[in-house]
């Protein structure tokens, strides 16, 4: 099931662009402080570090992603989720836009 809305939250109204605009999100807060981003990947291959853990929602378009250490791309699409380690780095490629919701911790 691919998650449509989040009710209650605050939105950083900034958005973080990186990647010469290729990757655009915006942090949210829920209630209980929980943080979350919400955004969209370009088409590209870019290369992402990660400082906390963090789960990878898709909730429109698709991607491929490789871990690090790994060789193999792995096809995501709505309503797919993918993890990550901390302190971690892993691949992505777009050929659509792809929407995402970031879960970390």
């Amino acid at each position: 099931m691919t998650t449509e809305k989040i009710d209650g939250v605050t939105v950083t109204t900034q958005a973080s662009v990186y990647f010469d605009g290729k990757c655009v999100s915006h942090a949210i807060t829920l209630p209980d402080g929980t943080r979350k981003s919400v955004g969209v990947v370009l088409p590209a291959t870019l290369t992402f570090g990660t400082a906390a853990p963090e789960t990878m929602e898709c909730v429109g378009g698709w991607c491929e992603y490789r871990l690090a250490g790994t060789d193999t791309w792995v096809r995501s699409g709505a309503g797919e989720k993918f993890s990550i380690g901390a302190n971690s780095k892993f691949d992505i490629r777009v050929t659509e836009p792809y929407h995402y919701i970031c879960h970390y911790g």
